[in-house]
C-alpha cells in the first residue's frame, strides 16, 4: 500500500501550502482518496481532514528539434488538522 505514494512534491507553491498544513504528494495513477488517506495514516501516523486529487496531463515538449512527451502524473493534496504535521 505504501507504493501508492511515490514521493512528496516540493515546489514554491507547495512550500507555501505546507505552512498552512497542506502537504502535496505525487501518487500512483490508480490511487483514490481513500487509498491515500489509509497510506498517510499508516506511514506518517496522522489523520487527514480531507484529500484532493489532481490529474496533471501529459505535455508535448521539443528537445533538440524533435517532439516528445512529458508524462502526466497524479498528485494528492493532504489537509491536516491544526497541530499535526509531517516531517518530510
Amino acid at each position: 500500500m505504501t507504493e501508492l505514494i511515490i514521493k512528496s512534491r516540493q515546489t514554491e507553491k507547495s512550500s507555501g501550502l505546507t505552512a498552512r498544513g497542506v502537504y502535496t504528494f505525487v501518487v500512483s495513477l490508480r490511487a483514490t482518496k481513500a487509498d491515500v488517506a489509509k497510506t498517510v495514516k499508516k506511514t506518517y501516523s496522522v489523520t487527514p481532514l480531507r484529500i484532493n486529487i489532481i490529474n496533471a496531463p501529459s505535455k508535448r515538449r521539443r528537445v533538440r528539434g524533435h517532439w516528445g512527451r512529458r508524462p502526466g502524473f497524479k498528485k494528492a493534496l493532504v489537509y491536516l488538522p491544526a497541530g499535526q504535521k509531517i516531517d518530510l
